[in-house]
C-alpha cells in the first residue's frame, strides 16, 4: 500500500472515532464539589449529605501544631478526605479568633467583642455539626441555644439570616476579594460549602448562598487567604499558612 493510500485510510478509520469522541460528555465530577455560575460570577460548590460524610474541623495536628495547609491535612487524612477549605478567621498564632469546637471539645471561646474587621461586623455568628446535623446561627442565638456541638467554628459577618442578606452587607461595595463561606439546608441535613473563583464583592456572595443555593442561613468564614481541596475536581490549593479547616469525611 502506497503511503498516500495508507494515510487515507487512517484518516477514514479515525474520522468517526473522533467524530464520537467529541460527542461524548466529559465525565462528571467525583466527590462534592461542582463549578456553578451565579450573576455572571464563577464559584466552587461542595454540597455534603452529612447522613453520608461527617463533616468536621480541624486545627491542631498529632503534634499539637496547626495543620497550617490544606495540604499537610490531605496528607494526613487520605482518600477519607473528600474536600476540605479554611474554616473562619485566626490570630498571627494562626489560633481561632472566636469559639472553636473540636470532637466535643471547647478550645476557644464565643467571642462577643466589639472590633474592626469583616469578624466584628455584627451579628458574626457560628457554624456547627452535631451528629448528623450541621447549623448556621447568629452568635446570640447560637448562644441561647445552646446546642453542645461536636465541632464549632465562630466567624463573621453573618452572610444570610434566616432568609434575609446580612442588613450591613450593601448590595455591591467596593470590596471585592476570594471569598469562602458555609450554609446550610434541608433542615441541617445537607452543608453547603462555597469558594469564589475570581474576586467578588460581599454582596454577591450574600445572594449565592440566599438565590443561588437557597440557604436560609450561611456565614462568611473569610476572604484573601481562601482555599480549597478538592480532589475530585484535581484541586489543591496553596495559600498563607491557615488557621482552622474544615472538610468532609468518609463516616
Amino acid at each position: 500500500m502506497t503511503r498516500l493510500a495508507l494515510l487515507a485510510a487512517c484518516l477514514l478509520l479515525s474520522g468517526p472515532l473522533a467524530a464520537r469522541a467529541a460527542a461524548e460528555p466529559a465525565p462528571a465530577a467525583k466527590g462534592p464539589c461542582r463549578a456553578v455560575q451565579a450573576e455572571g460570577q464563577p464559584f466552587t460548590v461542595c454540597t455534603v449529605d452529612l447522613r453520608r460524610e461527617r463533616v468536621r474541623l480541624f486545627w491542631l495536628g498529632p503534634d499539637g501544631l496547626p495543620y497550617s495547609s490544606l495540604g499537610s491535612l490531605a496528607d494526613r487524612q487520605g482518600a477519607r478526605l473528600s474536600f476540605a477549605m479554611n474554616a473562619g478567621m485566626y490570630d498571627k498564632g494562626q489560633a481561632p479568633v472566636g469559639l472553636y469546637v473540636e470532637e466535643g471539645r471547647e478550645m476557644k471561646g464565643v467571642s462577643t467583642a466589639n472590633g474592626p474587621g469583616n469578624f466584628h461586623l455584627k451579628p458574626n455568628g457560628v457554624f456547627y455539626v452535631k451528629g448528623d446535623r450541621a447549623g448556621v446561627l447568629d452568635t446570640a442565638r447560637y448562644l441561647k441555644a445552646k446546642p453542645a456541638p461536636d465541632f464549632a467554628t465562630q466567624s463573621g459577618p453573618m452572610l444570610v439570616i434566616e432568609g434575609k442578606i446580612h442588613p450591613k452587607i450593601s448590595e455591591d461595595g467596593p470590596s471585592q476579594k476570594i471569598r469562602n463561606g458555609v450554609g446550610v439546608r434541608d433542615d441541617g441535613r445537607t452543608a453547603i460549602f462555597a469558594i469564589s473563583e475570581q474576586p467578588v464583592t460581599f454582596g454577591a456572595f450574600a445572594r449565592l448562598f440566599k438565590d443561588a443555593l437557597g440557604c436560609r442561613n450561611a456565614l462568611f468564614l473569610d476572604g484573601s487567604v481562601s482555599s480549597l481541596y478538592a480532589p475530585g475536581i484535581g484541586r489543591s490549593d496553596l495559600s498563607r499558612p491557615l488557621g482552622p479547616l474544615v472538610g468532609a469525611v468518609a463516616k
